[in-house]
């Protein structure tokens, strides 16, 4: 395999698969294909392996007759730093998890360590599930940048705005600025990109809201924030606003192509016309919803309607998993359930869900969520001959209904390996050391363990 014919052309890298599946065009399969990667971390090409093998060498082959390889997993809403509150109150609505347990234990205990350390063994989950670009919203935006980097993760970091005083900041105004100047330090990071994060519509005043769009059409940034998660978000709205959240949102001139909503589980068919309108795009986090019997998104009300809707986990503390691959299998199941049609999010619409669309919402598509040439080398090895997997017969149905993060062999970030899984299911990661994860798990359940005695 190494004897190139004298006029090969030299690349970095070499990806052979039993199959590709590169998500564009949707539902395609690639057999015995390889994937060439530059020097500078893009794919070069995409072909047949027979032809590959003729056409250019590399130092660095990689050899996958078991596996499919997938663009990365996109999560689209998180909280990666609630990963060491994962947990920590489990089977309550989500007001009284809020008030009662939550937002309590996150007075006393965040801090920019505690989001640095949440943040990276939430990096850590991710990243060996697949997942190798999340979107984020919580305190301290520049540890959870730091976290991403260090891990070899791409992030869009939300920088997260309410009213109340924090650790982190006074009011809203002084979120904002303080989020913009860390925006400002990292802006020339490859792999870091930001979003304007007001929590929701009962944490943020109208005149905050103004001031995010303002901020958000000058510097061309996201605005990601919760919405129309409970029923109770749209009473209080009713009663303190006289209409209905989005409603509100629209008449101040928030949404548009940059806007992303987490949740959309109660929605009404006008207001999701209302969103294709607008070019929303919809974070789906459908174990977080069930879990805090939310309820269900609409999800075929809402691709019918032609609002672009994509896959997040949510917070461990709400979920208790950042695994992409539980939440793709879920948002099959509970379309279909919920809709009564059981073609509803075939699984190839669930893998896109998972990557290609998560891309478009957070305006990276040129660059992520396919494997196509041009784009960056964000790509996922999964091994499907384990025996509680088998037989496979169609390669997208397996990583959607049957296979699992734990079948995940290698990620590699912009051409470049962040993890890897060993024989014996040890996984290897390029830049966090096991034992650091294990300090900060031991440590922060000790001092957090008090505030429930």
């Amino acid at each position: 395999m190494n004897d190139y014919p004298a006029e090969a052309q030299a690349v970095a890298s070499i990806i052979e698969a039993r199959w590709v599946v590169p998500v564009v065009p949707l539902g395609t399969v690639l057999e015995q294909h390889s994937v060439i990667v530059d020097a500078a971390g893009r794919i070069q090409d995409i072909l047949p392996t027979i032809d590959a093998r003729l056409r250019y060498r590399a130092t660095q082959v990689v050899v996958l007759d078991e596996h499919v390889l997938i663009p990365g997993l996109i999560n689209l809403h998180t909280h990666a730093a609630m990963t060491l509150l994962r947990g920590f109150a489990d089977d309550q609505p989500l007001m009284r998890w809020l008030n009662e347990f939550i937002w309590p234990a996150e007075k006393r205990f965040v801090s920019e360590k505690f989001v640095r350390d949440g943040s990276l063994l939430g990096c850590a989950e991710m990243l060996a599930g697949g997942t190798t670009c999340f979107s984020d919203m919580y305190f301290y935006p520049q540890a959870v940048a730091e976290a991403a980097l260090q891990s070899g993760m791409r992030a869009n970091v939300g920088l997260v705005v309410m009213e109340f005083a924090t650790s982190y900041a006074r009011d809203a105004e002084d979120y904002l600025q303080k989020g913009l100047q860390l925006r400002d330090a990292w802006r020339d990071q490859p792999l870091l990109s930001a979003s304007l994060a007001p929590h929701a519509p009962y944490t943020v005043e109208d005149k905050t809201f103004e001031n995010v769009v303002t901020y958000a059409e000058q510097l061309g940034l996201n605005i990601h924030t919760h919405l129309h998660e409970t029923r109770t978000e749209l009473e209080e709205s009713l009663k303190r606003y006289g209409v209905r959240p989005l409603q509100r949102l629209e008449s101040l001139g928030v949404l548009g192509p940059n806007f992303v909503a987490a949740h959309g589980v109660h929605l009404e068919a006008s207001e999701m016309q209302v969103l294709a309108e607008h070019g929303c795009h919809i974070a789906h986090c459908p174990a977080s919803n069930l879990k805090l019997a939310s309820g269900i998104a609409p999800v075929t009300a809402l691709r019918q309607a032609g609002v672009n809707v994509a896959i997040g986990t949510d917070g461990a503390a709400s979920n208790n998993r950042q695994d992409m691959f539980a939440e793709m299998r879920l948002a099959a199941l509970l379309a279909k359930g919920a809709s009564g049609d059981a073609a509803s999010v075939s699984a190839a619409e669930a893998l896109a869900m998972a990557t290609i669309n998560a891309a478009r919402a957070l305006g990276h598509d040129a660059n992520i969520g396919s494997l196509e040439i041009g784009k960056v080398a964000d790509m996922v090895a999964v091994k499907l001959s384990a025996t509680e997997i088998q037989p496979c017969f169609n390669p997208i149905s397996q990583l959607v209904y049957s296979a699992g993060r734990e079948h995940v062999t290698q990620v590699w970030v912009a051409g470049k390996l962040q993890y890897q899984q060993l024989e014996g299911q040890v996984g290897i990661f390029a830049n966090i050391e096991p034992a650091e994860l294990k300090e900060i798990s031991t440590i922060w359940q000790a001092q957090l363990s008090q505030s429930l005695a």
